[in-house]
């Protein structure tokens, strides 16, 4: 990979990791519902001069209601309910664990010794997080942080069967999906009129909250990593998504002084190997960085 567009790689690694943290400092100035619609009606603003992919509507509101609505309703719900920002960065991998399974499941696609073993490290990793919660994090929260996964990674399973399609135009598209139940439940729960009071009581970070979430996280980080999946093999390009759990780690320690036990630490370090080797990305990394 060229210099230039490894700088590329790391830098939407950098994005995915510091929206952790954004997402918390959002939830300060709105609820999960309300943060949800706003993130995704600046994310969607791109239909305007993108062209719609050349799918089914079916699979657009699908994608939409799993990758999108369900990954970061829920994902908001957890944060705001105690789950730490750094802490959800690790535990929001599992998708590929969840991913693997589903796809066994469903379509026969029988994990190899490779990624069984990688999942059985993962799931150790899991267990030790688990077992360091002792009421500090709300066992609700981390509950929530597994669904938000879950549906994640459902919508892997319809993003795999797909032809080939620009993502860029998929994920804007997909984005006109979550405000709708968004704003739904936020009605429901918040009131009729309690989204336009939180945008003009909020303040100026809770403000350009949505739009970083919108604008950087999902639009330009998707366009630059779509575009290095397009340029490179995918086992190139993938292991950089990794370095965002460490970005995520590293800004909720700066920003909100989070920190871990060894115990559960080692337990973070456990579940990401696990996703790496599951998703076979270890060794292409190594080869990589031999050659």
């Amino acid at each position: 990979m060229r210099p230039f567009h490894m700088l590329l790689a790391i830098l939407v690694a950098v994005v995915w990791g510091v929206a952790f943290v954004v997402s918390k400092i959002g939830l300060e100035s709105f609820t999960p519902p309300q943060l949800t619609a706003l993130r995704f009606l600046v994310a969607a603003v791109g239909v305007l001069w993108l062209p719609r992919p050349a799918i089914s509507w079916k699979a657009v509101v699908f994608i939409g209601l799993t990758v999108f609505t369900g990954q970061f309703l829920l994902q908001f719900f957890g944060i705001a309910f105690g789950m730490p920002a750094g802490l959800t960065a690790f535990v929001v991998q599992t998708q590929a664990l969840f991913t693997v399974v589903f796809a066994a499941l469903m379509f026969g696609d029988r994990p190899s010794t490779q990624q069984t073993i990688g999942m059985v490290v993962a799931l150790i990793g899991l267990f030790v997080i688990g077992l360091t919660l002792n009421g500090n994090v709300p066992v609700l929260a981390f509950a929530l942080m597994l669904a938000s996964a879950l549906s994640w990674a459902t919508g892997n399973l319809v993003i795999k069967r797909l032809s080939k399609v620009n993502m860029l135009h998929l994920m804007v598209w997909a984005s006109l999906v979550p405000p709708v139940p968004a704003l739904a439940l936020s009605f429901v729960q918040d009131g009729p009129g309690a989204l336009l009071w939180a945008v003009t009581h909020a303040s100026m970070w809770g403000l350009l909250a949505p739009v970083y979430l919108g604008l950087l996280a999902t639009v330009l980080a998707y366009a630059i990593w779509g575009n290095l999946l397009q340029r490179y093999p995918a086992g190139t390009v993938a292991p950089f998504a990794l370095l965002a759990p460490a970005v995520g780690l590293s800004m909720s320690s700066l920003v909100y002084g989070e920190s871990f036990s060894v115990i559960r630490l080692s337990g973070m370090v456990l579940l990401l190997a696990g996703v790496a080797i599951t998703a076979g990305l270890l060794n292409r990394w190594l080869r990589s960085t031999a050659g």
